[in-house]
């Protein structure tokens, strides 16, 4: 009986009972399918990677890229794209946090009765600040361009005070060196607002830089700091005269 299950094993892998070489061509041809079949998907995903790459979509290639040498690395195809991809990725983190600053800001147009539009760019401040003890609350920067008010660039607190019926603020772009600029604050309750006298130059900065931060003095003693990511800033969205 064990003779006849022998015989009937052998009957069903005929080539491993009696043909060990065939067995390894058997083997190795299994393993050349297989990678074949890897090739072939590596290769549509680096298609894609690749017209990603042409059209300058970097997050697409970035995403494409990690796939294909994360599920496909030990490829031929994974082996190609390899050197180049740290900078596909850089330009994709890069476009990422462009992507993310941009919807940062808020652009609004309201009608001033028949007198035109006032626009406006506005953008919250990255962390909250404390300026009376009250607890942190977003500071608000804006740029406003009204018909009959013209061009403005103020910033807005929540609770509190600016100690500046006229006054320096120290803007900082990039972590660079502090450039003062002059402030005041206008005499009224209705809003808790500063401006500041040079709003072009202060766009032209926030246009240009990717972080500003403004140092403005609180009524409830010393200085406080806002800082602002305006990397991502549309300067469409405002009148061209603000250039």
């Amino acid at each position: 009986m064990k003779r006849l299950i022998l015989a009937a094993a052998c009957a069903f892998a005929l080539v491993a009972c009696s043909n060990p070489e065939e067995e390894r061509k058997a083997q190795e041809a299994a393993a050349a399918a297989a990678k074949a079949q890897q090739e072939e998907k590596a290769e549509g995903v680096a298609k894609q990677y690749e017209m990603a790459v042409a059209a300058q979509d970097w997050e697409r290639a970035r995403i494409h890229g990690g796939a294909l040498l994360d599920q496909y690395k030990d490829t031929d195809v994974a082996a190609r794209i390899e050197p180049g991809f740290a900078e596909v990725q850089a330009k994709g983190d890069a476009a990422r946090d462009l992507r993310r600053m941009q919807g940062l800001w808020q652009y609004n147009q309201i009608p001033v009765g028949s007198k035109g539009m006032q626009v406006s760019a506005q953008i919250y401040s990255k962390q909250r600040v404390d300026v009376d003890g009250s607890g942190a609350k977003p500071v608000q920067l804006v740029f406003r361009d009204h018909p009959e008010w013209k061009r403005h660039a103020y910033l807005v607190l929540q609770a509190g005070d600016f100690r500046c019926p006229q006054c320096k603020v120290q803007v900082s772009v990039d972590g660079g060196k502090p450039i003062a600029m002059a402030a005041w604050r206008p005499k009224t309750d209705e809003a808790i607002a500063m401006f500041i006298t040079d709003q072009k130059a202060l766009w032209k900065l926030a246009r240009k830089a990717k972080v500003i931060s403004i140092e403005f003095p609180v009524k409830a003693g010393g200085t406080r700091t806002a800082v602002f990511e305006t990397g991502g800033v549309d300067a469409n969205r405002m009148p061209k005269w603000w250039e």
